[in-house]
């Protein structure tokens, strides 16, 4: 597969298995799998194209490891950023005391009043560092990078996960556990 073939693949993925399942007809299992041939065969149907092998480059190649196999590959899943409810079946985590959040500087003023917020998505998503959230923040426009007291908010009684990925995940942040002086990019 080429550059451009594997990142549209990953976007259609990312589409199905986080979002969209119903535009190709799949179901994803409460945990929020679904089968490979059947996901193959259906992607094919809607006219997107798929094979095993190129779900399998997908897997192997993404730098964010968006997505995983189950141990005998009969099954996929996107490892977080769901808006479909799902359960992924994380433990709770202590995190370090500090996490980033990436952001456009464009939303920094709703964030600073009302804190963060998981919006469509089933959480709110940190990172362990700086460099990540800016180019998650860069997704958005000109990025803005705010601490979050993570290890204060766990001894508050807030549960962290940490999923497969290495991406913190949380319900939300109030506005009292950011930094509201942006971190220097």
């Amino acid at each position: 597969m080429n550059e451009k073939d594997t990142v549209r693949t990953s976007k259609f993925l990312s589409l199905v298995l986080r979002h969209k399942p119903e535009l190709i007809g799949l179901e994803l299992d409460p945990n929020g799998w679904a089968s490979v041939p059947e996901l193959v065969h259906k992607c094919t149907l809607s006219g997107n194209t798929m094979t095993f092998e190129m779900l399998e480059h997908v897997v192997e190649t993404n730098p964010k490891k968006r997505f995983a196999f189950n141990d005998d590959q009969t099954l996929i899943r996107a490892s977080q950023g769901h808006s479909v409810a799902i359960d992924l079946g994380l433990l709770p985590r202590t995190p370090p005391e500090i996490l980033y959040h990436g952001t456009a500087y464009s939303s920094l003023d709703a964030i600073l009043e009302n804190g963060l917020k998981k919006q469509s998505r089933q959480h709110v998503h940190l990172s362990a560092d700086k460099e990540t959230a800016v180019k998650v923040g860069s997704r958005h426009g000109k990025p803005v990078v705010l601490e979050v007291a993570a290890l204060g908010m766990s001894r508050e009684g807030f549960e962290f996960f940490l999923s497969e990925n290495e991406v913190w995940l949380v319900d939300a942040v109030p506005r009292e556990f950011l930094n509201i002086r942006p971190t220097p990019l």
